[in-house]
């Protein structure tokens, strides 16, 4: 093993000096900064929020929990499929359905003809996060308002904490941004007069994303009417639902209704800077009354959740975007290569060979994806 950094590090006390800081604690980032610690190198991953996951995102709620970003997961290629097996011989995942629903514009309701395992969690969704964050340094709630070069030609980074105390002052050599293309952009733009590739800017520009309303809404314990529908989630043909999930379906132990209702893109277009959005979940719970199931009534919660950047629509073709100008530095997610867990998977794992190319020159191993990964989450499961 190696430490590129470490032997000679002189940090002082307010200064903390690693290898590689990874930003960003959803799927790419757990995966890339595992994939560079069981190499021996340094990492750090920082996240502005109090959880991991990214949209592999869990609420926690009075009366139980509810997955308001990723739905659940599915085989989508080799790597999803090495994930979902092996988290499931873990118990970490469950198989949830086969058959998801569709309403379509007559408000008939008919099974979805793409039939194929759908897996979540007992404890929620973000469960499979924080089995890829184990062992890993994550300093959680902790924003980056900006990137700087230093002049001994390091990356620094300038934090604001979050309801938590402030950490050091974090140095590093190498940086990977596992975050939607968008905020990377606004955190590199200012490094343009300091000789930071303009045409790598450029790429950052050219991915677009779609945003989404999330609504959640808890109903009291004796609205039984849930208990006798043949469905747990249901894809409307609808210009302004486009998801509408039972998720108290996906723990056995559940004690009360929970449905989870996503928006459109247009709609969450519309309404995305509303500064109060009760109004809008409770127009969005309207709708399902309206178009499904009349008999909603007696809520108990609600809460919306606002996705600025929830699906890819325009992507990034590759499984990431590299530079070693003016210092080594990826930008990575599951906008590289389509908007699904499997590219999220990929891209983290290009990421982590990038960066050790930078240094060895050459890839963290010379194994497949398939078989990186498969390594990877036994290195991970042995502590």
């Amino acid at each position: 093993m190696f430490n590129i950094l470490l032997n000679d590090r002189r940090a002082e006390d307010s200064k903390l000096m690693v290898d590689v800081i990874v930003i960003g604690a959803g799927l790419t980032g757990l995966i890339c900064a595992q994939q560079l610690q069981q190499a021996g190198y340094r990492v750090v991953v920082v996240e502005k929020s109090r959880g991991l996951g990214g949209r592999l995102a869990t609420r926690r709620l009075q009366a139980g929990w509810a997955d308001h970003g990723v739905r659940c997961l599915e085989v989508q290629g080799v790597l999803t499929q090495q994930v979902i097996q092996a988290l499931n011989d873990r118990q970490i995942l469950h198989l949830w359905t086969d058959t998801l629903y569709q309403l379509d514009k007559d408000r008939m309701l008919h099974p979805s003809t793409d039939v194929h395992p759908r897996y979540v969690s007992s404890t929620g969704i973000t469960a499979v996060a924080k089995f890829l964050g184990t062992g890993l340094e994550i300093w959680r709630s902790q924003r980056v308002q900006a990137i700087q070069l230093t002049s001994d030609r390091q990356w620094a980074l300038t934090l604001e904490p979050a309801g938590v105390a402030p950490m050091p002052d974090l140095v590093a050599q190498a940086i990977v941004m596992a975050i939607p293309a968008p905020q990377a952009l606004m955190l590199l733009e200012p490094l343009a007069d300091q000789g930071f590739p303009t045409d790598f800017l450029a790429m950052l520009r050219s991915v677009k994303f779609d945003p989404c309303l999330t609504a959640i809404a808890t109903f009291p314990t004796q609205h039984t009417h849930f208990a006798n529908l043949p469905w747990s989630a249901i894809y409307p043909d609808d210009p302004e639902l486009a998801w509408i999930g039972i998720d108290s379906t996906k723990c056995l132990t559940a004690q009360q209704p929970v449905l989870v209702i996503q928006s459109t893109a247009s709609f969450a277009q519309t309404y995305l800077e509303s500064p109060d959005l009760q109004p809008i979940g409770q127009y969005l719970l309207s709708r399902v009354a309206e178009s499904l199931l009349s008999w909603l009534g007696s809520l108990q919660e609600l809460q919306i959740h606002r996705w600025r950047y929830a699906f890819v629509q325009h992507p990034w073709q590759g499984t990431h975007l590299a530079t070693h100008s003016p210092l080594p530095l990826v930008c990575s997610g599951d906008w590289c290569g389509g908007n699904q867990i499997e590219g999220a998977l990929r891209s983290g794992l290009a990421s982590a060979n990038q960066i050790n190319a930078y240094w060895q020159g050459v890839s963290l191993t010379e194994r497949n994806a398939e078989t990186q990964l498969v390594q990877l989450i036994q290195q991970i499961s042995e502590g």
